[in-house]
């Protein structure tokens, strides 16, 4: 028998230019779009009632031409909204990425920095739920990160430091008790930013929980953040072999292997 299934339209690219009079906004998003619903019958050969993933394409485009697109979790919710009207639908989800842009001068923009952002909307007929996030943050701190006292044995070949370099490529998925303002990412990104260089670091492990406290401290409407912290390694490399003085200024660079650090920070 037919288990668990669902389908939709992926990677839907919308660029949307907003003129407000002479200064112009800028949104590059890519919008993904799910359906959950009784659709058995297509699995059989009957597409009767199944609406196609052309149409979802369509109707983002729609959409986005209709909504101000000053709030993506309300884009999000708009996307979800339109499909769960539909009888044949039980459940959608609206998730987007947005890339950002940063403005140079008038209405001239260049790929902006500070990670890519996400949020998703999952809704049915007993309401919608919001989960933000973010991508491709790249990070690094140059002092204060330590990794000591580890175990040892007969492969351990790691030297314990008291300084290092801590870099890191942040993804995190946080989860709303009800629908964010649009200002709420940019706010957890900020308060992820500093947790992550405001204390003396013992670990990744440790960094990642300190961050992770830090978002839910200052945000009593998230329930909980899911981290993961891939550690960008730079090892120092050994200059003394040219006759020079190794003062850790100088390091290789590597992403292969790296240690992958994860974990979820949740109320008790």
């Amino acid at each position: 028998m037919l288990g668990a299934n669902q389908y939709g339209k992926s990677e839907i690219r919308v660029v949307k230019v907003i003129r407000g009079g002479e200064r112009h906004e800028l949104r590059d998003l890519t919008v993904d779009v799910t359906l959950r619903g009784d659709f058995e019958a297509v699995h059989d050969g009957d597409n009767t009632g199944l609406p196609a993933t052309d149409t979802m394409r369509n109707v983002v485009y729609a959409l986005a031409a209709e909504h101000p697109l000053d709030s993506l979790p309300d884009f999000a919710a708009a996307i979800v909204a339109h499909w769960v009207a539909d009888d044949a639908v039980t459940q959608a989800q609206a998730r987007i990425r947005e890339l950002p842009w940063q403005r140079l001068e008038g209405n001239a923009f260049q790929r902006g920095a500070g990670g890519t952002r996400l949020h998703a909307v999952t809704g049915d007929a007993e309401g919608t739920t919001h989960e933000g996030g973010l991508e491709d943050l790249l990070i690094l701190r140059s002092s204060g990160s330590a990794f000591s006292g580890f175990a040892r044995d007969r492969y351990t070949t790691l030297p314990e430091t008291g300084d290092r370099i801590l870099a890191t490529v942040v993804t995190a998925r946080w989860y709303y008790a009800s629908a964010p303002g649009e200002g709420s990412w940019a706010a957890v990104r900020d308060d992820l930013l500093h947790a992550f260089g405001d204390h003396e670091s013992a670990s990744v492990q440790q960094t990642l929980k300190h961050m992770g406290e830090a978002v839910l401290e200052r945000h009593p409407d998230i329930e909980r953040i899911a981290l993961t912290l891939p550690n960008r390694h730079h090892l120092p490399f050994d200059v003394s072999r040219f006759g020079l003085e190794n003062r850790n200024e100088v390091f290789h660079a590597t992403t292969e292997p790296y240690g992958l650090i994860e974990a979820t920070i949740e109320r008790g």
